[in-house]
């Protein structure tokens, strides 16, 4: 054996020449089971207060999703049915539910069947087309941010992408942060889209993923969400908590707002606590903003999910209390979209609109709730959400 080194030879000599002396280990903790989901099937009767609230509602938005879903073999009978289908009431609506689908309830692995609704909305910020002092940009997605899909090569990393940037010829390094954004690495990549009044209201735009701009003559630039720089999102409410700034009772986007107002010195500090920016594209059309599905959100009809364990497009129950109080919210809805903070079987974002009275109600949702996944029936699941 060469190159023992002085420890490792103290240590054989020690052992040639004194007793051994076992001494009872503590074996590690076993590694906690992943957190899945178990699918229940249940019948109609089971759904809280079913069929719910505002069918006529989500009825246009299961038509936007039908619009993706129809090329699908599980979904395409389903959908060419819809699609003739005029419904003039919520009772016909409720029957064409019940005579195509399955209630599956979503459970996890250690048989929970609740989990965290927020709330997500379409904001209006004031803005402009050229910089002014306080304002801050909205960016495209600049031309020297690498994506790699790695899926070909590595199976298990479906869904996953990999962004970065060229240092030299060959060598990838992580894309710049939120903060170093902020100090002016990116400047010579920069391609600004718009610019908005204020930054903690620009920062939520981000976080919604979409939003519109009410430019000084009045007209409105829409941008929706095209990429971001590869980190993942961490919430400033939480950083706030965790400064002592906020109790979590309190957290809550009027109560970041505030804070920000108050400490205009650690504004910066605290938006590089999520490193992760958000890169936008020129919208058009009138429509709601466009979700994870490629179709339009419509309000309080569309949601945001984890694909891995309810898939794009599918109708969900949902079953939960309007924030800030105890009043039921019980609804049919459509899973049209993701989001960096919504993982987990049982994780809903609650699309509620467009504008301030929208942002007021997401802003304070954070509700506990049950889901349901409407399956065509005599379909199994999908293994990839399984």
């Amino acid at each position: 054996m060469r190159f023992l080194g002085l420890l490792g030879a103290i240590g054989l000599l020690a052992a040639c020449t004194s007793p051994q002396i076992v001494t009872p280990t503590t074996p590690p903790p076993a590694k906690p089971e992943p957190i899945t989901a178990v699918y229940k099937q249940t019948d109609w009767a089971s759904l809280p207060n079913w069929p719910g609230e505002q069918l006529t509602t989500t009825w246009p938005s299961w038509l936007n999703s039908c619009k993706k879903l129809i090329s699908r073999p599980v979904w395409k009978d389903i959908c060419a049915d819809a699609v003739m289908l005029a419904p003039q009431d919520e009772a016909s609506i409720q029957a064409f539910f019940e005579r195509y689908f399955n209630p599956w309830q979503i459970e996890t692995n250690t048989g929970v069947n609740t989990g965290l609704v927020t709330g997500y909305y379409e904001p209006l910020l004031k803005g402009s087309l050229t910089p002014k002092e306080g304002s801050v940009p909205f960016y495209a997605v600049p031309d020297n941010l690498l994506v790699l899909d790695m899926i070909k090569q590595y199976p298990d990393l479906k869904g996953k992408r990999l962004r970065g940037r060229l240092e030299g010829a060959r060598t990838v390094i992580p894309y710049w942060s939120r903060q170093e954004i902020a100090e002016g690495k990116m400047a010579n990549n920069a391609k600004v889209l718009a610019w908005a009044d204020d930054a903690v209201e620009a920062f939520f735009m981000e976080v919604q993923g979409s939003g519109r701009i009410q430019l000084e003559d009045g007209s409105l630039v829409r941008l929706g969400y095209a990429d971001q720089n590869g980190y993942p999102y961490k919430s400033i409410g939480k950083w706030l908590i965790e400064q002592g700034e906020l109790t979590a009772d309190k957290a809550s986007m009027q109560s970041i707002q505030a804070w920000a107002k108050a400490n205009p010195q650690r504004l910066q500090e605290m938006l590089n606590a999520n490193p992760s920016v958000v890169f936008f594209r020129l919208l058009t059309g009138n429509e709601g903003p466009i979700g994870a599905l490629n179709v339009p959100l419509t309000d309080e009809a569309s949601a945001a999910v984890d694909p891995k364990f309810v898939p794009l497009g599918s109708p969900i129950y949902l079953s939960t209390t309007r924030p800030n109080d105890n009043a039921p919210l019980n609804r049919l809805i459509q899973a049209q979209d993701t989001g960096g903070a919504i993982a987990g079987p049982i994780r809903v974002d609650y699309f509620w609109g467009f504008g301030a009275a929208a942002g007021q109600l997401a802003g304070r949702m954070k509700q506990k709730g049950q889901v349901w996944i409407l399956w065509p029936k005599g379909q199994e699941l999908p293994k990839s959400s399984l």
